[in-house]
């Protein structure tokens, strides 16, 4: 009895590890390649040990054909994976604003090593990025994302077969969304961009000798510095209140 007891317990936290484990491995912060592997298993070790208790009436009993074990391990990775996914969707509007605002300003040839993505980037890109993974972790978002990984199993049941067509509807909707946000917040880059090669097209046919892109170069930089610091407050806000929006839709209310 007490070795079908053990078993019983093994198979359930392989369960819930299985769905905890890919939402640890996807989030914002702590799943990023710069964070240690040890440390990335030890809090996704530690989160399943804590949701075990909460969620161990609502686990189906342990298969009898291993095969079925598979498929119940599959479908709470698949789960985990979109949960995760899903907020790391959401992170890409500030990657796509930083794109934006790089090419608008001129900067496209700073290149710089960004730990959030384990490549070159460029450096408002890498600015924004980490400027985005403080502000969730200052705003207690992060604690927010655990909760949603315990309320999973109220809103996707275990052994029961993945939505993937309502992900898959979700997950370019998240897409969709972090785009336009994305957007949104450079569109003051945008218009300042379009004005500004306007001018110097201008200037260039009236006085065709100067060297209009070498004169413009530091005035392009210097008012896309200026822009920036003018709405890098507003645009961490704005960020944030998406952020937590794209998440709510994981929390049981």
């Amino acid at each position: 009895m007490l070795e079908q007891l053990i078993s019983v317990n093994v198979f359930s936290f392989l369960l819930v590890f299985a769905r905890v484990g890919a939402i640890i491995m996807l989030i914002p912060g702590i799943g990023e390649t710069f964070v240690s592997p040890r440390l990335r298993l030890v809090v996704a070790l530690s989160m399943s040990l804590l949701i075990l208790p909460t969620v161990a009436t609502s686990l189906p009993p342990p298969p009898v054909e291993p095969l079925q074990g598979f498929f119940l391990l599959g479908g709470e990775i698949v789960v985990g994976v979109f949960i995760g996914g899903a907020a790391r969707l959401a992170l890409a509007a500030l990657q796509v604003a930083s794109t934006i605002i790089t090419f608008q300003s001129g900067l496209g040839f700073a290149q710089f090593f960004d730990p959030t993505q384990g490549s070159q980037s460029a450096l408002i890109s890498s600015f924004l990025n980490i400027l985005g993974l403080a502000a969730i972790f200052t705003a207690n978002l992060h604690l927010l994302m655990l909760r949603a990984a315990a309320d999973s199993y109220v809103l996707f049941p275990p052994g029961h077969l993945p939505p993937v067509g309502d992900f898959a509807r979700m997950a370019t909707a998240i897409v969709a969304s972090s785009f336009r946000l994305g957007v949104q917040i450079s569109a003051p880059f945008i218009a300042y961009g379009i004005v500004l090669n306007v001018g110097l097209g201008v200037i260039n046919r009236l006085m065709p000798q100067i060297q209009v892109a070498m004169v413009a170069m530091p005035l392009q930089i210097g008012v896309a510095f200026m822009l920036l610091s003018a709405s890098l407050g507003a645009v961490v806000m704005w960020f944030l209140a998406y952020y937590q929006q794209t998440i709510s839709v994981f929390l049981v209310h």
